[in-house]
């Protein structure tokens, strides 16, 4: 006889494609039921590859099959649209859980240590400033998806926690950009100790009940690597294109790319590379402390483009220690206008992504 535990360590086995990780520990398992030699499996993914979910039905399939005792393998696989905040399916328009965000855009690396949060909140700053000056109006969100070291909320010099609204939460708003993160639902230096599955039912949450309103732009800041969040993130959110950030090192520009991949596997759109602590500007003259042409080889290698080098500035640290971004706090300096620039190549990507 057939167990339920039996089955799931089995299933350990099945890799989602292009990942090291298990469909497990990724949450896709719908459900699960077995009756005595006979299994029935429900997945869900969303992807517009129509080769994963195939895949993971064959897999599933072969590896529950070797099963001693086991005479019937039952696998369905619910497939949704990855791309736009509706999507269709058989025809029909589909509503997801962010139908008020017009783009998001995820900011990742696989990288740890390259200034990825500090380029997702001026980015998000420099958007807002950007849309305003087109539109006369604008709103940003910024959500960090960083569980384990979230760090937006200080520099984007937030601290309040969210209000609650007809069961949601309302994210706080500063700078023009609102804002959410999990460093303001748990105890200040608390640590999250959490695994696979909690990762993806708190980026689960960020995306169902969290009342983010109208928005033209929500920026997504992930954590290093292509983990949990990532996978979680792409699965849930209706992401329309990804900003890469790496530093000029060699060994940074390796490890970034292999993690950019991870959104080609999925169907999301590169929108560019941000080189961050590209130079050091002194009285002397600009120095390389990182070394120089490592964002232009990321580009090259992911066949996307350089959107902006920005260099290694104290003002840039210290508008994130203080929680006023750069952007925000001196506009007209050289880099923001960098972040700006960088902004309006991301603006003018995303919407030739549609």
């Amino acid at each position: 006889m057939l167990t339920e535990n039996q089955v799931r360590e089995a299933l350990k086995q099945v890799k989602y494609p292009g990942f090291s990780r298990d469909i497990i520990s990724f949450g896709l398992i719908q459900s699960l039921e077995v009756h005595g030699d006979h299994v029935h499996v429900n997945l869900a993914v969303t992807t517009s590859d129509p080769k994963v979910p195939k895949t993971l039905k064959d897999n599933v399939e072969q590896v529950l099959g070797a099963l001693p005792g086991m005479r019937a393998v039952h696998c369905h696989v619910a497939v949704t649209a990855p791309k736009g905040s509706t999507g269709t399916v058989g025809g029909e328009k589909q509503e997801g859980p962010l139908k008020n965000v017009k783009k998001v855009i995820a900011v990742a690396s696989g990288k740890g240590g390259v200034g990825k949060s500090t380029v997702a909140v001026n980015l998000a700053c420099a958007l807002e400033q950007v849309l305003s000056e087109a539109n006369g109006t604008s709103r940003v969100g910024l959500l960090d998806c960083d569980i384990y070291g979230p760090s937006v909320p200080l520099m984007m010099g937030v601290g309040q926690r969210p209000e609650i609204q007809n069961e949601k939460l309302i994210p706080p708003v500063n700078f023009g950009v609102s804002v959410m993160s999990m460093a303001l639902l748990v105890d200040d230096n608390a640590p999250v100790v959490w695994r696979g599955p909690m990762v993806n039912q708190a980026i689960q949450q960020f995306a169902q009940h969290v009342e983010w309103g109208d928005l033209d732009v929500l920026v997504v800041d992930l954590p290093p690597g292509t983990g949990d969040a990532q996978l979680s993130l792409v699965q849930i959110f209706p992401v329309d294109g990804a900003v890469i950030v790496t530093t000029p090192q060699r060994a940074a520009v390796e490890v970034t790319c292999r993690g950019a991949r991870m959104f080609e596997k999925v169907n999301v759109p590169l929108l560019g590379v941000v080189e961050n602590m590209a130079y050091l500007e002194t009285p002397a003259g600009r120095q390389a402390i990182f070394g120089e042409g490592g964002g232009k080889l990321a580009a090259a290698a992911l066949e996307t483009d350089v959107l902006g080098q920005v260099p290694l500035e104290q003002a840039v640290r210290e508008g994130g220690d203080h929680g006023i971004p750069l952007t925000v706090s001196q506009p007209d300096s050289p880099t923001a206008q960098t972040f700006q620039t960088i902004a309006r190549a991301v603006w003018k990507n995303l919407n030739a992504q549609a």
